[in-house]
């Protein structure tokens, strides 16, 4: 079963080619766009990806911790708000979907990083 090449053309054009490659586990800085009157800024939202879902409409998931609280970005890769994507620092994971971080506080929510130099 193959796309139409109409559609992939469409699905090529729409897709961001500015954006690194990156996965569950991967700490990464997303820089978005926060509009407050009429003035622009970029803001940093910095986390670790728990969640990647892959297709036209894709997007992923960014987990940090605030003050001691847990908070949760759900980004479409498409967004207009997403200015760029940094990739700090790589993990070894060995699921794709990383919910049981929610659970775990400190110490026990560190996962092994990677070299990737």
């Amino acid at each position: 079963m193959s796309i139409h090449p109409v559609m992939q053309r469409l699905a090529e054009k729409l897709n961001r080619t500015d954006l690194p490659p990156f996965g569950p586990g991967d700490t990464i800085r997303v820089q978005v766009r926060i509009k407050e009157g009429d003035k622009e800024r970029l803001q940093a939202f910095e986390g670790v990806v728990i969640a990647k879902k892959n297709g036209p409409q894709g997007s992923f998931t960014v987990r940090k911790m605030s003050f001691g609280q847990g908070v949760e970005r759900i980004f479409p890769f498409n967004s207009k708000v997403i200015d760029k994507i940094e990739k700090v620092r790589s993990a070894k994971v060995r699921r794709a979907r990383l919910f049981y971080l929610r659970g775990l506080r400190g110490k026990a929510a560190r996962l092994k990083e990677v070299d990737t130099r």
